[in-house]
């Protein structure tokens, strides 16, 4: 058997699996768990693939390494399975996976931190802009995996989406931690929405550009018109947004209000009126009353959310919002099945609203594809993976767009 790596959490740790790929170079005696931290059910999830490969893999040397191997380093170190850790800084080291003979024909990464910049073959490309984070929102554990934010320089990113269109990507994705918060620590403190332009300018035959989760109170100027107004940048944000309710905003030191963030959407919306709003959202955050939860499902209808990650609030070692009066467990459980219920209500509508309409769609190698609001689409016969065809929406089915070739 080859050398396997599983991935958990987020697009960046699924960019950085597939350098940790090229690095193992097809042994045979490795695999590789990539671990995520982000909830405690999350680091349930990392225990569970754990034992899973171990049981499939008995002769294996197990290792574990993402977030979780720093966050919860004590608690996976023990477990009998494990091998052994290797920590999130050095994730992207060759010499982590024994590959130091050959790492001058591996991808090129920031050293110090490892930003991956690995060129693997994708239908949608994920270009890692950036790692960690510098901000401290109180219920969030990621900056203790991450570190501090650092950036790839416009250059790096350019030659990174250089090498995919090469290998012929449709879409490019801008991901990161905090995509939003690139280049502050660049010459001069660029903004995204440069970047952005860069790309544009640099690739004319790039098709489809779209980011990852984004935080609203870092929109440039720049970014917002790119937004509002530039076709081949998808017309689909998914905004870090977290809660509805300006004090559960404050307590979880985020840098918007309510206000803030349904203004975002109204300006967008003006401009592009068919753009798909996503959001986190967190369900039953530490001193949530019920007005409070009313004001998070009051969101979902005004900011017109038809993508929602819903998380119910989980306490993470070390933050401050673990310190702060927990809500009971049946009382997070019974609010993120609302909020859910909320954002599957707004997406049902919405989904039903594009019946009759044409969409270009680009193919999945899963049997789907995702229109450019990121509505997932059921290929029709004879489509595949990478292929983008103009597609006339005829009914929905189970939650998915059933379209024929116009």
């Amino acid at each position: 058997m080859t050398s396997e790596v599983i991935t958990l959490g987020c697009r960046l740790n699924a960019s950085e699996s597939d350098r940790i790929r090229a690095m193992l170079d097809g042994r045979t005696d490795t695999v590789v768990v990539n671990s995520c931290a982000v909830t405690e059910e999350a680091v349930r999830q990392t225990r569970r693939a754990i034992r899973r490969l171990r049981r499939r893999r008995p002769d294996a040397r197990l290792l574990v390494t993402g977030c979780a191997a720093d966050i919860e380093s004590k608690q996976l170190a023990a477990m009998p399975e494990v091998d052994a850790l290797v920590p999130n800084t050095a994730k992207l080291s060759p010499e982590s996976w024994g590959a130091g003979h050959n790492a001058a024909a591996l991808p090129p990464i920031i050293a110090h931190r490892g930003v991956s910049t690995e060129t693997t073959a994708r239908t949608r490309a994920f270009v890692a802009v950036q790692n960690g984070c510098d901000h401290s929102c109180t219920f969030c554990v990621i900056p203790q995996g991450r570190g501090q934010s650092v950036s790839l320089t416009a250059p790096q990113v350019l030659g990174e989406i250089a090498a995919h269109l090469e290998q012929g990507a449709p879409e490019v994705v801008l991901t990161g931690v905090d995509v939003t918060s690139w280049g502050h620590d660049l010459p001069g403190a660029p903004r995204l929405g440069s970047l952005v332009g860069e790309v544009l300018r640099a690739f004319p035959t790039l098709q489809r550009l779209r980011l990852s989760s984004i935080d609203g109170a870092e929109i440039d100027c720049e970014l917002e018109e790119l937004l509002g107004g530039e076709a081949r940048v998808m017309p689909h944000i998914h905004l870090s947004l977290q809660h509805g309710h300006d004090l559960i905003l404050k307590r979880m030191k985020r840098r918007h209000s309510r206000a803030d963030a349904i203004d975002l959407v109204a300006r967008l919306k003006a401009r592009r009126p068919d753009i798909a709003v996503g959001a986190d959202l967190i369900a039953g955050f530490p001193t949530e009353d019920d007005a409070m939860h009313d004001a998070n499902l009051a969101i979902v209808r005004e900011c017109g959310v038809v993508h929602g990650h819903v998380f119910p609030f989980s306490p993470r070692p070390g933050t401050p919002a673990a310190r702060m009066p927990q809500i009971d467990p049946a009382t997070i459980k019974a609010r993120a099945a609302t909020l859910r219920a909320a954002v599957a209500e707004t997406r049902a509508a919405w989904l039903a609203s594009l019946v009759g309409e044409s969409f270009t769609v680009l193919g999945e190698n899963d049997g789907t594809g995702h229109t450019p609001h990121f509505a997932s689409v059921r290929l029709p016969d004879g489509m595949r993976g990478g292929d983008i065809a103009l597609l006339r929406i005829t009914r929905v089915e189970d939650g998915l767009l059933i379209g024929e070739r116009v």
